[in-house]
């Protein structure tokens, strides 16, 4: 990105949230915000739009905001302005991209803004943060209803929703002793890959249903992708996880967390958690209708 690019970005993100404080605040119907990205499948499918009849069709991305295409970003503004906010899921806090909006969303709380957060969490990038996080950049308190994805902080716990998509009913034959799952970034990895080279991989590029596939047929998951682990884990799988964030840190069952230079050797640690799949989706279901009768839907 140019310099000229960049300064014209940061003006964009001023202009926008600075409009939306400046205006008049309502909550006509509800809008589910979260990082909507095709390439990035825990991304996509953590978002509560995707198991709920009562919000098909009613997402934005919560980088809409720094569009250079002005029709995005003022439907950005109308969004958010016109109506309730239901934000998440996904790593979006204590994570610098998502700083600003999370703020906003803060502040618009003071305006009547009806907020609920869903399944979001933690997600510092600094491994001395990995395991140490006590607290968010944002005041939980102040939103309508809370659930986030990280055990041992505030709010209800809520793990991602996506456990309620209906891959997770199907079957699958394990056919494949070891499988490996990178995330996208790790895939310009070279010599990660390379030295995973005799062994069945996939990535969290991959479309849903053939991740998922490729989850079922392996008895053992070694993953950096948060998601992978989450759903490996869902699906009665031996996981051993390699964090890139601090998001792998307060699942509350916890996974083995290892190295890509040691996951091999810690297979022999990880544990099957029988009833999570049922656990999770108990766990969304009762949320949905606590946020559904405090958005009147």
């Amino acid at each position: 990105m140019s310099i000229f690019s960049s300064i014209q970005r940061k003006i964009t993100k001023r202009r926008v949230i600075n409009t939306i404080l400046n205006t008049e605040q309502f909550n006509v119907d509800v809008v589910n915000i979260h990082r909507i990205d095709p390439n990035n499948i825990g991304d996509y499918f953590c978002a509560p739009h995707h198991y709920f009849e009562v919000l098909k069709n009613k997402s934005l991305d919560i980088f809409d905001y720094k569009s250079e295409d002005k029709k995005v970003t003022q439907h950005f503004i109308d969004q958010i302005t016109n109506n309730s906010l239901i934000v998440g899921g996904g790593g979006l806090l204590n994570r610098d991209g998502f700083t600003m909006q999370m703020q906003l969303f803060e502040k618009l709380t003071a305006k009547g803004k009806k907020i609920v957060l869903w399944g979001v969490g933690h997600n510092e990038k600094s491994p001395s943060s990995y395991g140490k996080i006590s607290k968010y950049n944002i005041n939980t308190d102040k939103f309508g209803l809370v659930g986030t994805r990280d055990f041992s902080m505030p709010g209800e716990y809520v793990p991602c929703v996506s456990c309620l998509h209906p891959l997770f009913d199907k079957k699958y034959d394990s056919t494949n002793e070891v499988g490996i799952v990178f995330h996208k970034d790790t895939l310009k990895k070279e010599t990660i890959v390379a030295k995973y080279k005799d062994f069945p991989t996939s990535s969290n590029t991959k479309n849903l249903d053939e991740l998922i596939s490729f989850i079922g047929s392996c008895e053992h998951i070694v993953t950096d992708s948060y998601h992978t682990m989450y759903w490996a884990m869902l699906m009665n799988k031996k996981v051993v996880a390699i964090p890139n964030s601090s998001k792998f840190f307060d699942f509350k069952h916890k996974p083995v967390i290892s190295t890509f230079d040691e996951a091999l050797s810690q297979l022999k640690n990880s544990q099957v958690i029988d009833g999570l799949l049922e656990e999770c989706r108990e766990i969304n279901i009762d949320f949905s209708k606590k946020v559904f009768d405090y958005l009147d839907l």
